[in-house]
C-alpha cells in the first residue's frame, strides 16, 4: 500500500479534532488509506407481518407504536420481517465485513443471501455478525432479519411495568475493516478499555486495554499510537507501541500512558473531558483504523454512613429513572429526540440517572459525559428469573455485552443487573413453598454470578441492584450482594403514608449498617389534568405529585447515610396494561409522554440548579379554571431564592418566603383573564390563565357547568372542552348530592377504578363515581338544558396488575346486580339501567337528554336503585336558551 503525502496531516487532523469531525473527508479515501469504514443502512428497509405484505419503513421502526395505546387490550407480541438490498462494491473484496445492530427487541435471526449467519438473544444491547464469506460484490446483497418480541422463559425481561415494544428501533451499521483492526468480537464493544488504576487531585494514571484482531494467515507488524488531549485539542501525552500480530487471531496488549500531573477531575460541576486517540498503522505508517473515546478523570466510592464519594467528595445524588419511548414512536425514538431528554434532565438540576431497566442508546451516554451526569446502567432482569442454564447463559451474555460495550464512559459510575426480582414471586398467589424456595435459590445464584462477573468486569465501578418492599431481599441475602442496594419505595402511594419513608431506611440502616443504600424509585402517577386543593393518595394530582416528591427529597436530605434518590421516572411511559388517568402509560413521570414538563418538574430545578435565580408560578396547566361561590384559590411558586414578590393583574399582592424551594399563595382571581407574576431580584415569571368564576348558578356569564360527581379534584377534559368541578354535598342556591359515598375513597385516599375506560379519553370522570347517590340536586333557574350523566360499571373485572400494589377494589371481591331507573326531575330517561349486562368491560356511557326546568324546581337527578346500588360519574349541564 502506497503512502500518500498528506499522510501526516490526516493523523495530525485525528489528534487535533479526533475521529468525528473528519470522518466525511476520511471516508472517502478509505480504499485507498485501508481506514475503516461505518455505514449507516437504515432508510429503505422493506417490513412485513406476514412475509406477504410488505410496506417500505426506515429504521429506527417498531410494530407496536400504536397498537400498544388502542383500546383493544394487549399487544402484537410475535414475529417481524425485515429485508433491504446492499450494494457492495468491488472495491471492498479485501476488506471484512461485519453487519452491527444496536438495538433489536427481543430476539433477531439474520440472513444474507439465504444464508442464516447468526442469532441474538436480548433487546437492549448491540450485537454484530461478520458476513466477509456471505457477500457479493460488485452486486446488491439481500439482508433480511427475523425479529420476534414474543414472551420467552429464556429471554428477560420475563415481566416488567413497561412495554416491550418489537421491531429494529436503534441503528443498523455496514462495516467494513482491513485485515488488522480493533477487534468487534468481544461482545461487539469498541475493541478497547481504558482504565484509571489511579485518580487524585495530584496525578492520575490511564492504561488501555486494546484488542486487535489479524484475519490475514500471517503475522503482522502493526503500530498503535495512542494520544491523550485536553479539552482544547492539545496533546498531553503520546505514546507509539510496535506490535505483532499473530496470524488469524485476536491479540491482548495492555498499554500505559505515563500519568498525567494535576489533571482536570470530571464531575457534575465540571464535566472536564479530555480525549484519547488511538491509531492503528501498518509497518509502512499507512493508517488502518482509528479509534477515540472521552477520559475523565474521576474515582467513585461509596460509604455506608456517609454516602456517596466523588474524587474523595461526598456529593448526594439527586436525579431521575429514564425509559427511551416517547408518545408516538414508541421504542423508535429519533436520536435527536433522545438527546433532548438528556438535556432536560440536567437543565432540571441533577446529577445521576438511572437507565432503566436497560442499556439506552450510546449517544445519550456520551452526551451524559459532555454534560456531566453520573450513570447507573443495568440490564433488563426484572421481576423474575427462569431457572434454566438457557436464561442463565443469555444474562450472562447480556451482562458481558453491557458491561463491555458501555465501559469507556466516564459517566458511568454504577452497572447493575436486577430489579424488583421478587415481585412476581411475593404476589403469584398460585405458587407453592417449594416452588417459591427454589426461585429465591435460583435468584441468588444467578445474581451471585452476575454481581461477580460484574466485579471482574468493571473495576473502579460500583455494582447495584434494586429491590421493592418486601423483607425477602434480606431474608435471602440478596441485598448483601452489591456494593450499592437501591430501594424503589412507594410510601403515600403504593404503602402506608409518605413519612414512612424515613422510618423504613432508618430502619434498614440500623438492621444493615454495613450497606449503602439508594432510593431507586418514587413517585406517584400525576395528570396535569387534575388539580385539587385536597390532595389525597391515588388521585393522580399533580398538588399529590408536589406533596410526595418535597416530602421525600427533605427526608433524603436529612439521612447522610443515603446516597441518594432517584426519581420515578423523568417522564410517562408505556406500559401498555395500566388504566391509569391515561390509559396504557404510567403517569409517574416529571414530564409528560410527549416531554412537555409538569409542575413538579420546575419544583426539582428550583431546588437543584443554583447556577442562576430561578422562580417559577405554577400554573401552567390552570387556564380554564372554574371557581364556585370562592374568592382565592391556592396557586404554588417555585424558586431557589430566598424571597420574592407577587403581583396580581399588575398590582403587588404579598411578599413570599421560600421553605424547600416551594412557597403557596391564595389569589382573589377575578372572572376572566388573570396576569400572575413573581419577582425576585432579576428572576420573575408570569402566567396568564383564563378563570371562571361563578357566584350563583344563572348561566349568565356561562353556558355549561360541568361536575366531576364523586370526586374532590378539578378536571380539565378536552373531549368535552370545560373543567368539571369537584364534587360537593349538596348546599342550597347550589349543587351537591343528598346521599351516596365517594368509590373506593376514604378521608386521605380516593382510587376510584384504576382501570381502561373503553370508549372515552376522559378516565378521570369516570374512574371516580359516587356510589349509593339516589338524589343530586343542581339549582338551576328556569329554562331549558341538555344534560349529560356519566356513568361506568365499577364491578367488571379488568385484567390482573400486580404494579398496582395498593390495596385490591372491592370490584375484586364480589360481582352483584346492579340495576337502576334513571330520572332527570320527573321524566324518566332509562329503565332498568343494567350496564353489566349491556357492556362486557368497563365502558365510557353517557345518557343525554334535554329537559325544560320550571316553578323553579332546578334539576334533580334521581337514581332509583331496583336492585343493588346506583353509581353516577358526573354531569355536564348546557342551557340552551
Amino acid at each position: 500500500m502506497k503512502t500518500f503525502s498528506f499522510q501526516s496531516a490526516i493523523l495530525k487532523a485525528f489528534s487535533v479534532f479526533g475521529y468525528g469531525k473528519f470522518s466525511c473527508i476520511v471516508f472517502i479515501l478509505i480504499f485507498n488509506l485501508g481506514f475503516s469504514q461505518h455505514k449507516i443502512i437504515n432508510t429503505g428497509w422493506q417490513f412485513s407481518e406476514d412475509k406477504t405484505n410488505w410496506e417500505t419503513v426506515n429504521i429506527p421502526h417498531t410494530w407496536n407504536k400504536n397498537d400498544a395505546f388502542d383500546d383493544a387490550p394487549g399487544y402484537r407480541r410475535g414475529k417481524g420481517f425485515y429485508k433491504k438490498l446492499v450494494f457492495i462494491p468491488a472495491e471492498e473484496k479485501e476488506a471484512i465485513q461485519y453487519l452491527k445492530f444496536n438495538g433489536i427487541n427481543q430476539e433477531a435471526t439474520v440472513f444474507v443471501n439465504g444464508t442464516q449467519i447468526g442469532n441474538h438473544k436480548g433487546g437492549y444491547t448491540a450485537f454484530n455478525f461478520e458476513v466477509t464469506n456471505y457477500l457479493n460484490y460488485n452486486a446488491y446483497n439481500l439482508i433480511e432479519v427475523e425479529v420476534d418480541n414474543s414472551h420467552n422463559i429464556d429471554i428477560p425481561p420475563l415481566d416488567a411495568d413497561f412495554t416491550f415494544y418489537g421491531g429494529i428501533y436503534r441503528d443498523v451499521e455496514l462495516i467494513s475493516l482491513p485485515q488488522q483492526h480493533f477487534s468487534l468480537n468481544d461482545f461487539a464493544s469498541d475493541g478497547f478499555y481504558i482504565n484509571y488504576p489511579n485518580v487524585s487531585e495530584e496525578k492520575a494514571s490511564i492504561e488501555v486495554t486494546t484488542l486487535l484482531r489479524n484475519t490475514n494467515s500471517k503475522s503482522t507488524k502493526t503500530l498503535l499510537k495512542i494520544t491523550l488531549l485536553d479539552a482544547q485539542g492539545a496533546e498531553i501525552k503520546s505514546r507509539t507501541e510496535i506490535l505483532k500480530l499473530d496470524g488469524n487471531t485476536s491479540n491482548t496488549f495492555k498499554i500505559k500512558l505515563s500519568d498525567v500531573y494535576k489533571p482536570n477531575l470530571w464531575s457534575p460541576d465540571n464535566p472536564y473531558l479530555y480525549k484519547l486517540n488511538l491509531v492503528l498503522t501498518n509497518e509502512n505508517e499507512n493508517v488502518l483504523q482509528t479509534k477515540s473515546s472521552n477520559v475523565g478523570f474521576r474515582r467513585v466510592n461509596v460509604d455506608a454512613d456517609k454516602g456517596f464519594f466523588l474524587n474523595g467528595k461526598p456529593i448526594k445524588l439527586i436525579g431521575v429513572n429514564r425509559h427511551q419511548d416517547f408518545k408516538g414512536f414508541g421504542n423508535a425514538v429519533p436520536i435527536e429526540l433522545q438527546k433532548k431528554d438528556i438535556e432536560l434532565i440536567k437543565n432540571m438540576g441533577t446529577n445521576v440517572i438511572r437507565f432503566a431497566h436497560y442499556p439506552h442508546s450510546r449517544e445519550l451516554y456520551d452526551l451524559c459525559d459532555r454534560l456531566g451526569i453520573l450513570v447507573w446502567t443495568e440490564v433488563p432482569i426484572v421481576n423474575k428469573v427462569t431457572d434454566s442454564k438457557a436464561f442463565f447463559d443469555v444474562c450472562i451474555a447480556m451482562q458481558n455485552e453491557h458491561v463491555k460495550q458501555y465501559y469507556n464512559y466516564p459517566s458511568v459510575a454504577m452497572f447493575g443487573y436486577m430489579n424488583e426480582i421478587f415481585i412476581r414471586l411475593v404476589f403469584d398467589r398460585n405458587i407453592s413453598e417449594a416452588e417459591a424456595a427454589n426461585l429465591k435459590t435460583s435468584s441468588f445464584k444467578l445474581a451471585q454470578q452476575l454481581e461477580d462477573l460484574t466485579r471482574s468486569l468493571a473495576p473502579n465501578h460500583i455494582t447495584v441492584m434494586a429491590c421493592h418492599l418486601n423483607e425477602v431481599y434480606n431474608e435471602t441475602g440478596i441485598a448483601d450482594l452489591p456494593m450499592l442496594l437501591g430501594w424503589n419505595l412507594y410510601f403515600g402511594w403504593y404503602d402506608k403514608d409518605i413519612p414512612d419513608l424515613g422510618i423504613f431506611l432508618d430502619d434498614q440502616h440500623k438492621r444493615f449498617p454495613k450497606r449503602s443504600l439508594l432510593l431507586s424509585e418514587y413517585g406517584p402517577g400525576a395528570d396535569v389534568r387534575i388539580y385539587t386543593k385536597t390532595p389525597k393518595k391515588f388521585d393522580f394530582s399533580t398538588d399529590y405529585q408536589a406533596k410526595l416528591h418535597q416530602s421525600y427529597y427533605k427526608q433524603i436530605i436529612e439521612r447522610p447515610f443515603m446516597t441518594g434518590m432517584t426519581a420515578w421516572n423523568f417522564a410517562d411511559f408505556g406500559s401498555e396494561f395500566r388504566g391509569d388517568a391515561i390509559p396504557h402509560v404510567n403517569q409517574k413521570g416529571l414530564v409528560q409522554f410527549d416531554r412537555t414538563p409538569k409542575e413538579i418538574y420546575y419544583w426539582y430545578k428550583a431546588v437543584l440548579d443554583q447556577t442562576a435565580p430561578f422562580v417559577h408560578v405554577a400554573a401552567n396547566y390552570l387556564s380554564g379554571l372554574v371557581l364556585t361561590n370562592t374568592t382565592s384559590f391556592p396557586i404554588s411558586l417555585f424558586s431557589n431564592q430566598h424571597n420574592a414578590s407577587v403581583f396580581l393583574n399588575e398590582e403587588k399582592l404579598v411578599d413570599v418566603t421560600f421553605e424547600n424551594g416551594s412557597a403557596t399563595v391564595d389569589l382573589p382571581l377575578k372572572n376572566g383573564k388573570n396576569l400572575i407574576k413573581v419577582v425576585s431580584g432579576d428572576a420573575s415569571d408570569e402566567q396568564r390563565i383564563e378563570v371562571l368564576k361563578i357566584d350563583e348558578l344563572d348561566f349568565k356569564s356561562f353556558q355549561r357547568f360541568g361536575i366531576n360527581i364523586g370526586s374532590h379534584f378539578y378536571f380539565t377534559d378536552e373531549a368535552h372542552q370545560i373543567t368539571f368541578v369537584p364534587d360537593q354535598s349538596y348546599k342550597k342556591d347550589w349543587f351537591g348530592h343528598l346521599d351516596g359515598q365517594p368509590y373506593n375513597a376514604s378521608e386521605d385516599k380516593h382510587q376510584g377504578i384504576p382501570h381502561n375506560i373503553k370508549n372515552t379519553t376522559s378516565e378521570p370522570l369516570f374512574q371516580t363515581m359516587l356510589e349509593g347517590c339516589t338524589n343530586y340536586k343542581i339549582d338551576v333557574p328556569d329554562g331549558n338544558y341538555k344534560v349529560n350523566l356519566f356513568f361506568v360499571e365499577p364491578q367488571i373485572k379488568p385484567t390482573e396488575n400486580i404494579y398496582n400494589l395498593a390495596e385490591q377494589t372491592p370490584e375484586l371481591v364480589e360481582i352483584k346486580q346492579r340495576i337502576f331507573d334513571v330520572y332527570l326531575n320527573t321524566i324518566l330517561i332509562e329503565k332498568q339501567f343494567n350496564m353489566a349486562n349491556e357492556y362486557s368491560e368497563k365502558y365510557g356511557i353517557t345518557l343525554t337528554s334535554t329537559i325544560s326546568v320550571r316553578n323553579k324546581d332546578g334539576l334533580t337527578i334521581l337514581l332509583n336503585p331496583i336492585e343493588g346500588i346506583p353509581v353516577i360519574s358526573g354531569v355536564l349541564i348546557e342551557k340552551l336558551d
